[in-house]
């Protein structure tokens, strides 16, 4: 009972603050300065195949940009979603490598066979090679492709690298956390390792250079060196804002105000991500694309709530299937578009950009069968309704099962222990354990009082392994309807039933010693040769390395000094 009360009253106090107020359709907070980078130009004929830019970011959560009434201040993407189109019912994945497969896919990761986690540094996997990607058909259709940031969808064998996988030229990492000055990354204790790549050879010399900074400044550099004339794709993948919480220091001066030192320092970082994309607009328009240009913003995954992010109002957060983890921030700003200036509800799911790309590029989809997307850029540019009905999250059938799930409690159809969740039309369910389930306001204060929640989750899904919600009616998951319309869960679960019956066996192989950076020159970096490869992916143990390289004795050596030298050449707290 002291439970439910204490629930009940940090839910009115919420209230009494205004945070469950938050009107989704509010324009931007940030001050609406004019730039001579945005001003506004007349759309021309579409008569070639346009220049595309999709910028992604890392970890940014819903709540965090500045037309969703954020207090942290991002007023170029206001201004290029406010002369674009806002895409408000637009999905995601939970977490990096599931996102990125499937952009670059166009399919579910239940059909790539990455349903489960990511792909880990020392893992012998990687985006599995008989896919067809994005880079690849845009390249058929004429695109110079080029791709800026990080990859993490595998490198453990050459053929997984970017460039092997329809990329022109790569600068940026290949694992899923570097330092964002030395661009070192730790996959635990003493197997740490450099990870900054141009093309295929290691990027010694560019260490020192903030990341968000340096991909930026080559995208530049990819655009005064291209001809306008040629139609060209360029993949930003910011590391921004995922951890460390690094930023120079005059961006975090600007919110040093606020308490929560996290909180803070990711701010920081979302401003100068915003800055950054400001420079590539910028150069979009100097070097003379803007005009023929479509850019495409979005996240990969919600926020990480204890490393600074928030997702507020929404519930959830970065690893869960709550909208806090699933629902993106994403917008397409263009001159192309026919109706521009608004708000778009279309369902849209991150698969669909790899149809609507190669469509908008006029290449050729009737070789690539099975694409989970749909083209919806006639429901963004024209605001026509939606192809897309549905969305599978994802089946996950290795992560722990839930304590109380069971096949009764699925209608005998679907094992309900099993992590999984759908939405189709305005219903979307949830079986297992689908993570955190906190709604968590913005962390701008020290003390704020943090242990409601945690009470509100125990009542709510202490004994639990089927959620229903009508998202439509009730967008931050708050009124669980499962007991109430059982029929609907049994619709939804058979729909489950139905695409578990197309999934593939899921590719999550053991760590190999092997990929140690000391075995490679002090730097991660495919390590695997193509009989080891076939073995493995043919089910066989790893193989010990018969021509083991002697351990690397100044590796740790090389590594104190370049950390060094990059804090005295750099402006880094």
């Amino acid at each position: 009972m002291a439970v439910y009360a204490l629930t009940g009253f940090s839910l009115v106090s919420l209230l009494s603050f205004g945070y469950l107020s938050w009107d989704w359709m509010k324009p931007s907070l940030v001050a609406d300065v004019a730039t001579d980078s945005m001003e506004k130009s007349l759309p021309p004929a579409f008569a070639r195949p346009p220049h595309i830019i999709f910028i992604l970011t890392d970890d940014q959560g819903y709540h965090d940009v500045g037309y969703h009434g954020s207090d942290i201040q991002t007023p170029t993407l206001d201004r290029l979603a406010a002369e674009g189109v806002k895409l408000e019912n637009y999905y995601i994945q939970p977490i990096c490598t599931p996102s990125r497969s499937q952009l670059i896919t166009g399919r579910y990761q239940i059909h790539t066979g990455l349903q489960h986690s990511i792909i880990r540094p020392r893992q012998p996997n990687c985006l599995p090679l008989d896919q067809v990607t994005l880079p690849q058909k845009l390249q058929e259709a004429g695109y110079s492709t080029h791709m800026v940031g990080k990859w993490h969808l595998g490198f453990y064998k050459k053929e997984c690298l970017p460039t092997r996988r329809g990329f022109d030229t790569f600068l940026g990492s290949l694992t899923g956390n570097v330092d964002y000055y030395t661009y070192d990354n730790c996959d635990g204790p003493g197997v740490c390792g450099y990870d900054l790549h141009e093309g295929e050879d290691v990027a010694w010399d560019q260490s020192g250079k903030y990341s968000t900074f340096l991909y930026a400044q080559r995208v530049s550099k990819i655009l005064a060196s291209h001809s306008p004339k040629e139609p060209i794709f360029i993949y930003v993948a910011f590391q921004a804002v995922h951890t460390p919480l690094q930023s120079p220091k005059e961006y975090i001066y600007r919110y040093r105000s606020m308490g929560n030192v996290a909180r803070r320092k990711y701010a920081a970082m979302v401003t100068c991500m915003d800055e950054a994309v400001k420079n590539i607009t910028w150069a979009l328009k100097k070097y003379g694309y803007y005009d023929n240009s479509v850019i495409v913003f979005s996240t990969d995954n919600g926020g990480q709530t204890f490393s600074g992010g928030s997702n507020w109002p929404l519930r959830g957060r970065k690893g869960t299937y709550w909208e806090g983890g699933v629902r993106g921030i994403g917008f397409v700003h263009s001159p192309l578009i026919k109706r521009k200036r608004r708000t778009s509800w279309a369902l849209v799911h991150i698969t669909d950009w790899y149809p609507t790309l190669v469509s908008l590029a006029r290449g050729n989809l009737s070789n690539v069968p099975g694409l989970d997307g749909y083209n919806v850029w006639p429901a963004i540019s024209e605001g026509k309704e939606s192809p897309r009905t549905e969305i599978l999250h994802n089946i996950d059938p290795l992560y722990n099962h839930a304590k109380y799930g069971s096949l009764e409690d699925g209608f005998g159809i679907w094992n309900t222990a099993v992590q999984a969740s759908i939405r189709v039309g305005e219903w979307k369910l949830l079986t297992g354990d689908p993570g955190y389930s906190d709604w968590i306001p913005p962390q701008t204060l020290t003390n704020f009082p943090g242990s409601w929640w945690n009470l509100e989750r125990l009542t709510d899904g202490l004994r639990k392994s089927v959620w229903l919600f009508n998202i439509t009616a009730d967008p931050y998951e708050r009124y669980d309807l499962s007991d109430q319309r059982p029929d609907v869960v049994r619709t939804l679960l058979m729909r489950l039933v139905h695409y578990n019956r197309t999934a593939i066996p899921v590719r999550y192989p053991a760590e190999n010693p092997r990929a140690h950076p000391d075995f490679n020159g002090g730097a991660w970096g495919p390590w695997a040769s193509e009989d080891d490869a076939e073995k493995w992916e043919g089910g066989g143990e790893p193989l010990k390395s018969r021509n083991k390289k002697k351990k690397c004795k100044i590796c740790k050596l090389r590594s104190f000094f370049r950390k060094l030298n990059t804090r005295l050449m750099s402006n880094r707290i």
